[in-house]
C-alpha cells in the first residue's frame, strides 16, 4: 500500500488527455493554459467588477444631483415663505411700534395742562410740541414703507455715527433693566 501512495502523491491534478496518436498530452500544457485561462476569467471580473462600480458611482451622482436639485428647491420655497412672514411680522411690529408712539403723545398732551400749572406755560408748550413730534413720528412710521425706514436709519448712522452709537447704548441699557426684573 505505501507503493500506491506514493504513486498517487506524484500524480498531477491536471487530467491527462490523449492526442491522436494516443500518446499522453497535456500534463505541463494544460497547466500552462489553466493559468492563462484563470488569469483571463481574473481579468474578466476584475474588469466587470471595475465597470459595476463606475455604474454605481454614476448612479450615486444622478441621485445625488437628484437630491440637490429638491433641497434646493423646497429650501427657496422655505425661503420665500420666511420672508413673507418676516415681511408680515416687520409690518405688524411697525404699527405697534407707531400704536405706541400714539399712545404715548396722548400721555404727553394730556400731562401738558399739568406742567403748565407746576412749571409755567413756556414748558408747557415745550411738553406739547414733544407730543406733536411723538405723533409725527407715529404717523410717519405707520405711512412710510419698512424698505424706507430702513433706508432712513442707514443715512442717519451715516451721518451721526457718534449718537447712533450713544443711542444704541442707551436703548440697550433700558432693555437690560427691563428685563432683568
Amino acid at each position: 500500500m505505501a507503493a500506491n501512495d506514493k504513486t498517487n502523491e506524484t500524480t498531477s491534478a491536471v487530467p491527462l488527455t490523449t492526442d491522436a496518436a494516443g500518446a499522453a498530452t497535456g500534463s505541463a500544457a494544460a497547466a500552462g493554459g489553466g493559468t492563462q485561462e484563470a488569469k483571463s476569467r481574473f481579468n474578466s471580473a476584475l474588469d466587470e467588477a471595475k465597470a459595476g462600480a463606475q455604474a454605481l458611482r454614476g448612479e450615486a451622482s444622478q441621485r445625488a444631483q437628484a437630491y440637490k436639485e429638491q433641497a434646493a428647491t423646497k429650501g427657496s420655497a422655505y425661503a420665500e415663505q420666511a420672508k413673507a412672514k418676516g415681511g408680515e411680522l416687520a409690518v405688524e411690529g411697525k404699527h405697534r411700534a407707531s400704536e405706541a408712539l400714539t399712545s404715548l403723545s396722548r400721555v404727553v398732551a394730556e400731562n401738558a395742562a399739568k406742567v403748565d400749572d407746576n412749571l409755567g406755560p413756556k414748558y408747557g408748550d415745550h411738553v406739547r410740541n414733544a407730543a406733536r413730534g411723538l405723533q409725527d413720528a407715529a404717523t410717519h412710521i405707520d405711512t412710510t414703507s419698512y424698505d424706507e425706514l430702513g433706508d432712513e436709519a442707514r443715512e442717519f448712522v451715516r451721518k451721526n455715527p457718534g449718537l447712533s452709537v450713544g443711542i444704541a447704548a442707551f436703548t440697550g441699557y433700558v432693555l437690560a433693566r427691563m428685563f432683568r426684573r
